[in-house]
């Protein structure tokens, strides 16, 4: 056998011998490699609620999304409108009213108690979800959909996502905020699970005596 081509038998026996290791390492990397935890954020939802990350966010948990230049469209996310519950009545803006970001713009209505939420931007208001004053349930059952609250104007588009939540913190703000309620409250803990990790509708309906008022407008920026 010739020099060259025991060279040559010699370097393809090192090739093998190096993909069949590499095989081997990555596959021993996936099998020992952690699962992911139920309170991890998996598909847009953290610890159960569901938080669409094409989305932003205000600290008040209210949303905004972009329906073209210069108009977004606003709602309560799925922590608050799981913590306003079973509302009675919703009061909105009328259109032409200006807002503030962080200013109170609307105010929910249960039992005869009212909590405030705040604007996540500035500008006019435009449009207001009408369906929500004859069935505020919307706001529960479809707080991204057919439960949006309103359209608003915003002149000043560059500086529309000012203060808001950053992007890359939503899921770790989001489960913050779940684990401060959870830690205010411990019998929501299990109480929220009810439908396989998802949060049952009216949250502070399963603790009795809860400061529906006090613990809404904690959350909601409006204390």
């Amino acid at each position: 056998m010739t020099v060259p081509l025991v060279l040559a038998t010699f370097l393809l026996f090192i090739v093998c011998d190096y993909f069949l290791n590499r095989r081997k390492a990555v596959n021993m990397v996936l099998a020992e490699a952690p699962q992911a935890s139920p309170t991890e954020p998996v598909d847009g939802y953290v610890h159960g609620f569901l938080v669409p990350p094409h989305l932003g966010y205000h600290f008040g948990h209210s949303w905004l999304l972009r329906e073209r230049k210069g108009l977004v469209r606003v709602g309560a996310d799925e922590f608050a409108a799981a913590l306003a519950g079973k509302i009675d009545a919703i009061e909105l803006p009328k259109p032409g009213t200006w807002v503030r970001q962080g200013q109170k713009f609307l105010t929910l209505i249960r039992n005869g108690q009212k909590t405030e939420m705040v604007s996540p931007t500035e500008g006019e208001i435009t449009a207001v979800n009408t369906d929500l004053i004859s069935n505020p349930t919307l706001l529960r059952q479809d707080p991204y959909g057919k439960g949006w609250l309103m359209s608003i104007h915003v002149p000043d588009e560059e500086n529309t996502g000012r203060n808001l939540v950053p992007r890359l913190l939503v899921k770790d703000w989001m489960r913050q905020a779940v684990e401060s309620l959870y830690g205010r409250q411990p019998a929501l803990a299990g109480a929220v699970a009810a439908d396989g990790g998802r949060p049952v509708e009216d949250i502070l309906a399963c603790v009795p005596g809860a400061d529906w008022t006090g613990i809404t407008r904690e959350f909601f920026l409006t204390e």
